[in-house]
């Protein structure tokens, strides 16, 4: 599952959209959860209709934060556990993702140390996510905090996410 729909308030553009090494970084984290588990689904915001090319489902809520798109994706997985990953991480590969998997072995949800996505996220997660929304509280890390999550070590420069211009890598 990828999610798309961040304010991208310090990027000042829609970073789904911004260009690294030829693609854009929506469509370079899609071909990275393409590859690695096949037909994602795509999470964000309908009205910003983000010339894309592959669909976005609309996560039906007026709050950017992560936490609406993971709870609208684990609505629609259609398996017990879904890898979420955001559209600003341009250096992640197909394998940091399995590792994700494997080590979610037994765990609620499976994330790096550098914070909750990537991740994979199971499905019994979404009842807490729900409510940490319907209270208006949107801040994904402090939800998973009543579940057992898995920390996933990683190289940080794979971990790294662009939240400026000046993050994006030339």
């Amino acid at each position: 599952m990828l999610l798309v729909g961040g304010a991208s308030t310090r990027f000042g553009s829609p970073k789904a959209l911004a260009h690294f090494r030829g693609q854009s970084l929506a469509e370079r984290a899609y071909r990275v959860l393409d590859e690695a588990f096949g037909d994602p689904i795509v999470v964000g915001k309908e009205r910003d209709a983000l010339p894309l090319p592959f669909p976005v489902v609309d996560d039906g809520h007026d709050q950017r934060a992560s936490i609406v798109g993971v709870a609208t994706g684990l609505r629609l997985a259609g398996s017990e556990l879904a890898v979420v990953v955001p559209t600003d991480m341009p250096f992640l590969t197909a394998d940091y993702l399995h590792e994700l998997v494997e080590a979610a072995e037994g765990f609620d949800v499976a994330a790096p140390e550098t914070g909750p996505l990537p991740g994979a996220y199971r499905c019994s997660v979404l009842p807490t996510l729900e409510r940490q929304i319907a209270a208006g509280r949107f801040t994904l890390h402090r939800a998973l905090a009543e579940h057992d999550v898995a920390i996933v070590p990683g190289n940080l420069e794979l971990l790294r996410n662009v939240n400026t211009l000046e993050d994006l890598p030339v």
